[in-house]
């Protein structure tokens, strides 16, 4: 035998003790009330009526038990109730409104159930508040329930998401019917236009594309991703070819690091080749600069991306008397060699971009020559500064003899 709650009487106790023998029925009967009053539960696939009335049952029979000062059953209704109608999917709104219909009811049950004179009345007054604040309790700790275990099925929902979309990016399923569920399971079509992103991560933990999947969803462009300590990768369904600009443009605007984007392609079973192309060409990407890089569209730095140890030796072979200028001279000559490529090797058109004199340009120009023994009249040796000063915005050689 349990002491009952402070301010219950013996008249109360001995009143729940005798409904607590009737918990089945009760039990019963309010399931029938609670499907009666909210369709939710009419639903025989989300919420079994066995369910809800063994949920009845228990709740009713831990206020009652508590109430009788009684020993408690084996069971802990409102967690319980709490952990099951969230992995139903019942919204919480709605399981707490089930409980309160509940409270309503029990309330109920003790009125219609007293002997209806003044001192049985008085009693029921003074227990009111009781029953009431243990309602809220209960309720209180139902949503406590829904809570930890809504929050534990979208960890494991993660879970099961992210290895899927790795067995789609290892190529370990195949393209039969386990990538048809794969693909199901994460939203995207079987077929289409699809590209892989990847995007460097600069801190564990930081996504260098923030908020990048709510926004391509605006544009009805739909994406998976996932997120580890170096990249952030994306596969993106796009409803056509011409699209896949609009959302590289997308990914620059939300990019905080620098992004690689592969070549378009027809299937998911082409995605680990994809990946490889991304990775590729987000190393191709200037370092510690926000931007977008495409596979196909930059084929001098995902080359030297492609080799990096070949790549960085043959800058540093090719600019090295040029790098280790002071810094000043060093960036005025780099910057300028830059805008003449950019310009076609157009000294006039150098010049302009600059707000220079031509013979400036020309006479930076001629120095470059100088240090590095190259001919920019040759295409030879015009092709080789080329192929080094993407080098260095690759590497960020130009950092690495500071």
């Amino acid at each position: 035998m349990m002491t009952p709650p402070m301010g219950v009487s013996p008249y109360v106790r001995d009143l729940s003790a005798t409904l607590l023998a009737r918990s089945d029925e009760l039990g019963a009967e309010l399931a029938d009330l609670i499907k009666a009053t909210d369709i939710r539960y009419r639903d025989e696939n989300v919420v079994p009526t066995e369910d809800l009335v063994r949920s009845c049952r228990d709740n009713i029979e831990l206020l009652f038990a508590t109430l009788a000062g009684r020993a408690l059953p084996q069971t802990d209704g409102p967690r319980e109730t709490g952990r099951r109608r969230a992995e139903q999917g019942m919204p919480l709104a709605t399981t707490l409104r089930g409980y309160r219909i509940g409270g309503r009811f029990i309330w109920n049950v003790l009125l219609r159930n007293s002997d209806h004179t003044a001192a049985s009345d008085e009693a029921l007054l003074h227990a009111a508040e009781v029953v009431w604040a243990m309602i809220d309790d209960y309720s209180e700790i139902l949503s406590d329930a829904v809570r930890e275990t809504s929050a534990e099925q979208a960890r494991r929902d993660t879970q099961v998401r992210t290895a899927v979309f790795d067995s789609i990016l290892d190529g370990s399923l195949g393209d039969g019917p386990a990538m048809w569920e794969a693909a199901s399971m994460l939203g995207l079509p079987q077929q289409g236009v699809f590209v892989v992103v990847a995007a460097e991560t600069r801190q564990p933990g930081d996504e260098p594309l923030p908020g990048v999947e709510q926004a391509l969803r605006a544009r009805d462009i739909r994406s998976v991703w996932r997120l580890d300590a170096q990249r952030q990768i994306g596969l993106l369904a796009v409803s056509r070819e011409g699209a896949i600009d609009a959302a590289c443009r997308l990914l620059a605007a939300h990019a905080t690091a620098r992004v690689g984007v592969s070549e378009a392609f027809p299937g998911l079973g082409s995605v680990p080749p994809a990946l490889r192309q991304a990775r590729v060409a987000c190393l191709a990407a200037a370092p510690d600069r926000p931007g977008v890089v495409r596979y196909e569209q930059e084929s001098c730095a995902v080359l030297l991306a492609s080799a990096p140890d070949a790549g960085r030796a043959f800058g540093l072979a090719v600019l090295r008397p040029v790098l280790a200028r002071p810094e000043a001279d060093r960036a005025v000559l780099l910057e300028t060699l830059r805008t003449w490529f950019a310009e076609k090797g157009s000294t006039s058109a150098a010049a302009a971009r600059l707000y220079l004199h031509r013979n400036t340009v020309r006479y930076r120009l001629r120095r470059i020559e100088e240090l590095t023994g190259e001919d920019l009249a040759d295409p030879g040796a015009s092709g080789r500064l080329l192929l080094a000063l993407e080098a260095v915005d690759v590497f960020g050689l130009d950092r690495e003899l500071d």
